[in-house]
């Protein structure tokens, strides 16, 4: 396979950090494993933050960003590595509110995501009575798959229910494991005919979001080729960043891991079958973010 179309493959990221003043930096896969902090990661981030960039975690977690922010503490991340927070919980909520949506059908775990489930106005068990259903993921993503909700969804067509997915993304990678997220779901509905509000990445209003957030704390605007989205995931951050006009720094040790490295090292051969010539372009590969 040609392999001429990769980006160069960094072991460090200084050279290329320092090119921008702000950071769009996925949280899961990129700055913690589902279990604890990375720290080079982290200390990249703090490094980048000590030169006066600012970080904007983007994270497509199905609860409001004060959660997220719990959560990193409990990972052991430190809170200089970042300036603001923003999660598809709250992009859910704030579509929601839009939308004056008050009886939402819930799928997903309420005692997991009740950070997100408690902040809905009323939660119905009947679907004639809801207004739209609001999706953290599945209630077992031990045991079910997206497949098994079809019943409830194509039930959901019927009434014309619209679909808030408050995480768009497909799967998590759990400390190694893989687990089907909300997005499946959503991805499913939206194939049925389903309307489906995607909240967060790789969809502009998650980075639009973001930019604001950077501008405010910034107190100037900031140019699009002075931000890089920081990820992990093809579908969602390279993908985003090319919506949003930007560029992407890929993450070959998060999501794709066991597709694009080999003994904790990138293979390129491995890495050109999933940055292919039409995939979303990144400016460089590395194998875990590390200044």
């Amino acid at each position: 396979m040609p392999l001429s179309h990769l980006p160069p493959i960094l072991d460090n990221g200084k050279d290329l950090l320092e090119r921008y003043d702000v950071l769009f930096c996925d949280v899961w896969g990129v700055v913690h494993d589902g279990h604890a902090a990375l720290p080079p990661a982290a200390d990249a981030l703090v490094r980048f933050r000590k030169k006066g960039g600012t970080i904007i975690l983007v994270s497509n977690a199905p609860v409001p960003h004060h959660q997220v922010a719990v959560m990193l503490d409990e990972r052991r991340l430190p809170r200089e590595a970042w300036d603001a927070i923003v999660s598809s919980g709250d992009l859910a909520l704030e579509h929601i509110e839009d939308k004056s949506f008050e009886a939402l059908l819930p799928i997903g775990p309420q005692d997991r995501d009740a950070a997100l489930f408690e902040r809905v106005g009323t939660l119905s068990t009947s679907m004639p009575d809801a207004d739209a259903i609001l999706c953290s993921g599945l209630n077992d993503d031990l045991n079910e798959t997206a497949d098994d909700y079809r019943p409830l969804l194509e039930q959901a067509l019927e009434h014309q229910l619209p679909f808030v997915c408050a995480n768009p993304d497909l799967v998590v990678d759990v400390g190694g494991k893989l687990y089907l997220c909300a997005g499946a779901i959503a991805d499913l509905y939206q194939h049925l005919g389903g309307d489906v509000f995607w909240a967060g990445k790789p969809f502009a209003i998650a980075y639009d979001a973001a930019r604001t957030k950077a501008q405010d704390i910034r107190q100037a605007d900031v140019a699009a080729d002075k931000i890089l989205v920081v990820g992990d995931s093809v579908r969602t951050d390279l993908q985003g960043a090319q919506n949003f006009g930007v560029d992407a720094l890929f993450i070959a040790g998060g999501i794709h891991r066991d597709e694009t490295m080999q003994d904790a090292l990138i293979e390129p051969i491995r890495l050109a079958q999933i940055l292919k010539p039409e995939t979303p372009p990144a400016v460089a590969a590395m194998p875990h973010l590390a200044w």
